[in-house]
């Protein structure tokens, strides 16, 4: 089958892999579409996987077309979204309900072969059957919608909060679409992509501007989270929170990225410091929330590639240019 490969850092090419085969409680999907996110382009980097070469693509949706000796839970011919997830069961985070701090984590399109393949294996445990009025190749969105949700899991947001967003990409634009959704009285973007800035206009929001000082809020806000990765939007963020507010580091960062705190005022001022790591009993919410319409896919996604030209796709992405892109094998 063809597949995209990330050989070395670096380096994505688009070659011939051997088919994949079902273990007894696997399936294997057709890829219909294959998300791209910013852990990709930390792999291109030589970052979070733990050996080259991988064949990528963790937001991915698909159709059975082989199912393994002990799977009765779908059938050839099931639609699925696909959560990458894949955790010991065992260690102590597992016990403790913490799955997504694993000890032992792994997640296809990571540590093992990807969506980013016309076609990919994954335990039938993580596949959630969609329902005949979602397009296939637009749940790929589903996986990255997860990853939101289980943001706001972690900011037990109150209703009337005012948000304040870094970054209007996906993940940015998700967070502001779920903010409307859990009763915010107000929800501001940042971001110095003008193309970008208007899709988050186009959904609706309060503020929005390429300068927080723009913005009309001198106390601060009452939630401030950073969906960029970026060092100097996450210092900014920081110095935004309102008076016991909570700032949630959700954008990706490169290792070596590093801020500075001020102790005496998350003290003095009761700031919670907060992040989100991925899926954590959040995938069967967001293909819920996505069928009932929480995105609108022909907003959030831009661009969709044909799987030969996933180096190309890469590089559109790592320079901003566009929403989502998926690629479609």
């Amino acid at each position: 089958m063809k597949a995209a490969v990330i050989e070395s850092v670096g380096r994505a090419v688009v070659t011939e892999v051997p088919d994949p085969t079902p273990g007894p409680r696997e399936v294997v999907v057709e890829v219909a579409a294959c998300g791209l996110c910013g852990t990709d382009l930390h792999i291109l980097q030589g970052e979070f996987a733990p050996k080259l070469p991988i064949v990528p693509g963790h937001e991915f949706a698909g159709e059975v077309v082989g199912v393994g000796t002990q799977v009765t839970e779908v059938a050839v011919g099931d639609r699925v979204a696909v959560d990458p997830s894949l955790y010991c069961y065992e260690c102590r985070y597992c016990r403790t309900g913490h799955n997504n701090l694993c000890e032992r984590w792994a997640a296809i399109g990571v540590t093992t072969a990807g969506g980013a393949a016309q076609f990919a294996v994954a335990p039938v445990a993580n596949c959630v059957k969609l329902p005949e009025h979602v397009r296939t190749q637009d749940a790929a969105l589903v996986e990255p919608l997860s990853c939101a949700v289980r943001g706001y899991d972690v900011l037990q947001s109150r209703l009337g909060a005012h948000v304040l967003i870094y970054g209007s990409g996906t993940m940015g634009l998700m967070m502001l679409e779920l903010a409307k959704r859990t009763g915010a009285a107000s929800v501001d973007v940042v971001d110095l992509n003008p193309a970008r800035l208007e899709t988050a206009r186009r959904l609706g929001v309060s503020g929005s501007t390429a300068n927080a000082d723009e913005l009309d809020r001198p106390q601060g806000w009452d939630v401030v989270v950073d969906a960029t990765g970026n060092a100097a939007a996450i210092q900014d963020g920081l110095g935004r929170v309102a008076k016991a507010g909570t700032f949630l580091q959700f954008g990706v960062a490169d290792y070596a990225t590093r801020v500075t705190i001020d102790p005496y005022r998350i003290y003095n001022q009761e700031i919670t410091i907060t992040g989100s790591m991925a899926v954590l009993h959040s995938f069967e919410r967001a293909a819920e929330l996505f069928a009932n319409g929480v995105l609108d896919p022909d907003v959030f996604i831009s661009d969709r590639i044909p799987l030969e030209r996933y180096p190309q796709a890469l590089e559109q992405f790592a320079a901003g240019v566009g929403r989502k892109i998926v690629v479609v094998p």
